[in-house]
């Protein structure tokens, strides 16, 4: 299937490792062109080595002055779409979360994401078409333990991010979230190191433990979750906004999934 996407620039944050890495690698295979972000220099390198198209920027995406960095790599480009995503808060339970852990939480999942959105905006509005998607986690619809932080903030991402769609879509823009289950990321890991120090168990025990809860019994693939998210960021999803789609295997078990 052509998506559409030959020559067309996207900015994939968090694209060192984990989905936003496969995201931008499938990119590239529909012939796009990507500005990949992240905060580690080697492994950005890395990747601009195995695939030469691909500009990196190293910068942390929390920091305004970042962004104005990322704004002069564009320059005067046409910007078709970004991919709003990183790593998470530390796995903790409620109790024990100080303060601090919620203001760091803040910053990391929801502040930086809302100026991202509002200083790429204007880029989007110019040309009356453009692609928000935002990786977040299935902790939104179905809390995982020890994931108060991740959740409490990713929730609050949800929230902007609906009514943010609402306000655009007459623009021919679209913003949407992908809710991952479990995908074997560094994120992931944290998590499984976390329950299996709670549990007394080893890594493997823990991890199998976890997918006793989801119904197709395994991990999911990097590479079938970007093949989503660049269907997401392609002409063909104009009609699919304001979304929420669980990637997890059918672990959540509300009936809207």
């Amino acid at each position: 299937m052509d998506l559409r996407l030959k020559n067309k620039l996207f900015i994939v944050s968090g694209a060192s490792s984990g989905f936003g890495k496969a995201i931008a690698i499938t990119l590239t295979k529909e012939d796009a062109k990507v500005i990949a972000v992240a905060r580690g220099i080697d492994k950005l390198e890395a990747l601009k080595k195995e695939y030469p198209g691909i500009e990196t920027v190293s910068l942390d995406m929390t920091l305004s002055e970042s962004l104005n960095a990322l704004a002069k790599a564009v320059g005067n480009r046409e910007l078709t779409g970004i991919v709003v995503n990183a790593g998470g808060p530390p796995a903790k339970a409620f109790l024990e979360t100080e303060i601090g852990d919620w203001d760091e939480a803040y910053k990391n999942i929801l502040r930086w994401k809302v100026e991202l959105t509002r200083t790429f905006l204007p880029y989007f509005e110019k040309n009356n078409y453009g692609r928000y998607v935002f990786i977040e986690s299935v902790s939104v619809k179905q809390p995982t333990p020890n994931l108060v932080l991740s959740t409490s903030l990713r929730l609050a991402v949800t929230g902007f991010v609906k009514t943010f769609s609402n306000e655009i879509a007459h623009k021919g823009i679209t913003a949407n979230i992908m809710a991952p289950g479990f995908h074997m990321t560094p994120a992931l890991e944290r998590v499984i190191v976390k329950n299996s120090e709670a549990g007394e168990l080893s890594f493997d025990e823990s991890l199998k433990n976890m997918l006793q809860n989801v119904p197709t019994g395994k991990i999911g693939s990097l590479e079938d979750f970007a093949s989503l998210a660049v269907w997401l960021l392609s002409p063909l999803s104009s009609y699919v906004t304001g979304q929420t789609l669980s990637v997890d295997g059918g672990s959540v078990k509300g009936i809207m999934g």
